[in-house]
């Protein structure tokens, strides 16, 4: 087939988006797909390359600071769209967001009679707190994006999102047609409990013989990242532990203060950015994973550390609870309740016969997300909507 995929946020972006569509497409060309993606460049001009035997067509873009790296094609972009679908001339395509790309290929797409259909990643809350606007002004914001989500979203031939959390919200939010819930998936050959971290403690010079809470992700204010450090507070004063938060984010030096603040900085490390061929590894750093994001669709993270057999404490917000499975593989606990957050992760690390069942468990559970079957089934729904 040769499948064209759009996306408004692709690597080297830092999010689950991005992640997803990154995998997505380089694993479709290695199965024998002529596949193509069409997405911001990183400069003012319209890019080719090939990566991974995928053609990429990067859309001339400018840099949006409020919200990491992220970048947007100006508006006078259609008729390269166009052009380039043309040139391309798919037999599908892809959409992964509306946004000013994904909405154009669309409107391109459906002229030109190809088959068009979509997977959904978005949620308003991960966008609008970076606008630091009033909350009369956000929450305006918010429906008016879900529907300019949903007016593009109506338009396809098949509409898919990671997890039922997702599909419920968007159908909250006015979408009339059937959503098919496929997870963003993980692979199972690069993030497995045979991994190893030692090197990587010795890197981040992280205690050898103290158990290891973990977190990987953007450092920014949905996280809840701050809701952590002070349950670590808590969890300090009962037994030793120490927490490793890597990834990058605008709330960096504000967690770095509050560290300082809470009296735990001997506690805690900040890797930084951590590389691609480090990340699998970095997990098996880690008795135990954490996350208190309250805005996760999926959670690739969690994906990632369930993959390297880590029990994971969440908390009981959006699809985590679709992951992690209270009582079995983790914990869940209560959105803003750092003393519920310090129980369970005590309870786990102090019973070491918990911990090796809660380990199984995870790994029994992330086969159903193995990411050769899901791109397995996006094949048959290309070849269902092509088909059809």
């Amino acid at each position: 087939m040769r499948i064209l995929i759009a996306t408004d946020t692709y690597y080297p972006d830092v999010n689950g988006a991005a992640y997803f569509t990154y995998r997505l497409t380089t694993i479709l060309a290695k199965r024998g797909h002529n596949v193509f993606v069409m997405c911001p460049s990183r400069s003012l001009r319209n890019i080719v390359s090939n990566d991974k035997g995928v053609t990429v067509y990067g859309i001339r873009s400018i840099h949006i600071p409020v919200y990491q790296n992220f970048r947007i094609s100006p508006l006078f972009i259609s008729k390269t769209i166009r052009r380039a679908i043309e040139e391309i001339s798919p037999d599908i395509v892809h959409i992964q967001n509306h946004f000013l790309i994904g909405k154009r290929v669309v409107s391109a797409a459906k002229k030109l009679g190809i088959p068009v259909m979509g997977t959904n990643h978005f949620m308003p809350e991960n966008l609008v707190h970076y606008l630091h606007l009033p909350e009369i002004a956000e929450r305006w914001l918010r429906k008016f994006a879900w529907g300019q989500c949903i007016r593009t979203f109506e338009q396809l031939d098949y509409v898919t999102t990671p997890t039922k959390t997702a599909v419920a919200l968007l159908k909250n939010a006015g979408f009339s047609k059937d959503v098919m819930p496929i997870s963003c998936g993980i692979d199972l050959e690069r993030f497995k409990p045979t991994n190893d971290g030692l090197y990587l403690k010795q890197i981040f010079a992280i205690p050898i013989n103290t158990p290891v809470l973990l977190y990987v992700g953007r450092l920014d204010k949905e996280k809840r990242i701050d809701l952590i450090l002070r349950a670590l507070s808590d969890i300090l004063r009962v037994t030793s532990v120490h927490l490793v938060l890597a990834g990058i984010g605008k709330e960096k030096q504000k967690l770095e203060e509050l560290t300082e603040k809470l009296g735990i900085q001997k506690a805690v490390t900040f890797t930084g950015f951590v590389p691609d061929k480090d990340l699998p590894n970095i997990y098996k750093i880690a008795d135990l994973f954490v996350i208190a994001g309250i805005a996760e669709l999926q959670s690739i993270v969690t994906m990632e550390a369930m993959a390297s057999g880590l029990p994971v404490v969440a908390v009981n917000a959006m699809a985590l609870p679709e992951l992690v499975h209270d009582g079995e593989n983790g914990y869940l606990f209560s959105d803003g309740d750092r003393q519920m957050l310090a129980e369970k992760v005590i309870a786990i690390l102090s019973d070491q016969s918990m911990r090796t069942q809660m380990s199984k468990k995870s790994l029994e559970i992330i086969q159903d997300h193995n990411i050769n079957k899901i791109i397995g089934k996006y094949e048959s729904i290309y070849n269902e909507i092509i088909d059809r």
